[in-house]
């Protein structure tokens, strides 16, 4: 009997110690994004699905502790963002965010993990600050900037002879560097920029600012904005007659479920830069294929980045032995991320996930031969290229 006791004691103390480096003996990950506005159909619940799909993968535990998703909508206001991110560090023990769709919300957040020395992996958010000034020991960028879009999409587009642009730009922080991004990018092509408008978010009526790039004259109008704003304005550009005039629209962030509400009719022709595509390869179109059996629709950029960066969030909390932040960001940054979404990146000292990004066109009606073949591959651009030198960031934890 004694022995059976101490058979179940030692079992008893080799499992709590097996956890005893976790916080709360519960590993916590919070998907905050847009679930309900403009950008819910490329995060919102899919986000929350492709983390699931990320734990359930890595089996559910790690270094003998559960692991838990949990899901709120920031409604794209960054003060019911910081106040969500401040609940859940504070009152429920979660250890990370990730998806922060909406930059502004991004910064908001981002700002508060870094007070509270917890990590934050932005998936959804694009400003290329968040890995410059607003850069933190603990925040990590993993899908795509505003950077890698301008060099992409706005470099392809001077290339092919559009060399006068007009912006109509989302108004906040998102917006303004991705038209601040592009607008260098065009400049140091030898091309112009002949002005710009600002648009609200989640906005209906782009009669107006659509006048208004017209009568530019510029040989393309840059949307510098995302989700439904995006797509509503190229759909009134097609009602005005914009391109049959000879201008040409340029959709500076645009995700596969933008195209799939376009439909190809209407977004036939368009170039625009994503860093995933379910049909790429064998192992894109496996996932993407999982991920359509559980919500009915085609993984975005953003939904196999979240899946990524939990993924590699999971293997950096077993590497370190713990879910110590610093511990963790640090293996975050040393440790290698090949998986469906990254293949072979890294991780720069400014949290930058260094991965490689792809200049598509849409296809044509007549070229797509099945549900969701919207994509051609035009340029594979690797990270190096499209993304900011980390020294010339201004991100203060690179030297």
């Amino acid at each position: 009997m004694k022995n059976i006791l101490m058979t179940v004691g030692a079992a008893a103390l080799m499992a709590s110690a097996a956890h005893a480096e976790i916080s709360d003996n519960v590993v916590k990950i919070g998907i905050l994004n847009d679930m309900s506005g403009p950008y819910s159909a490329l995060g919102g619940q899919g986000s929350l699905e492709a983390a699931k799909m990320a734990v359930e993968d890595f089996g559910g535990t790690v270094q003998g502790a559960p692991v838990e998703v949990v899901g709120a909508d920031h409604q794209n206001k960054a003060d019911i963002g910081a106040t969500i991110a401040r609940q859940w560090f504070d009152a429920e023990q979660v250890d990370t965010i990730m998806d922060l769709t909406t930059s502004s919300v991004a910064l908001a957040v981002q700002a508060i993990a870094g007070e509270k020395q917890k990590i934050d992996i932005v998936t959804g958010g694009g400003t290329s600050d968040l890995t410059g000034k607003a850069c933190t020991p603990y925040s990590f960028h993993w899908a795509y900037d505003t950077h890698a879009l301008a060099v992409g999409t706005g470099g392809a587009v001077v290339k092919a002879g559009g060399d006068s642009w007009f912006f109509l730009t989302a108004d906040y922080a998102f917006g303004y560097s991705l038209e601040e991004n592009t607008t260098k990018t065009v400049e140091a092509a030898g091309g112009k920029v002949l002005g710009s408008v600002r648009h609200p978010l989640n906005n209906n009526d782009y009669s107006a600012f659509l006048l208004q790039a017209q009568a530019s004259g510029a040989k393309v109008i840059g949307l510098a904005s995302a989700g439904l704003d995006t797509q509503n304005a190229i759909k009134q550009a097609a009602e005005f007659g914009i391109t049959q005039g000879g201008q040409s629209l340029a959709g500076l962030l645009l995700f596969i479920t933008d195209i799939h509400g376009l439909g190809l009719d209407t977004a036939q022709g368009l170039y625009l830069t994503e860093g995933f595509y379910w049909d790429r390869d064998d192992q894109s179109r496996e996932f993407g294929k999982r991920f359509m059996d559980r919500t009915g629709g085609m993984p975005s950029m953003v939904h196999a980045s979240v899946y990524s960066a939990v993924t590699q969030y999971l293997k950096a909390i077993d590497a370190a032995g713990g879910d110590d932040a610093t511990a963790v960001a640090a293996k975050l940054k040393e440790m290698p991320v090949d998986d469906v979404f990254g293949r072979g990146a890294k991780v720069a000292a400014n949290g930058r996930l260094m991965n490689t990004q792809y200049l598509m066109q849409v296809k044509t009606p007549d070229e797509s031969k099945y549900d969701w073949d919207y994509y051609k591959i035009v340029a594979e651009i690797p990270g190096e290229q499209a993304y900011m030198d980390p020294a010339q960031s201004g991100c203060p934890l690179v030297q």
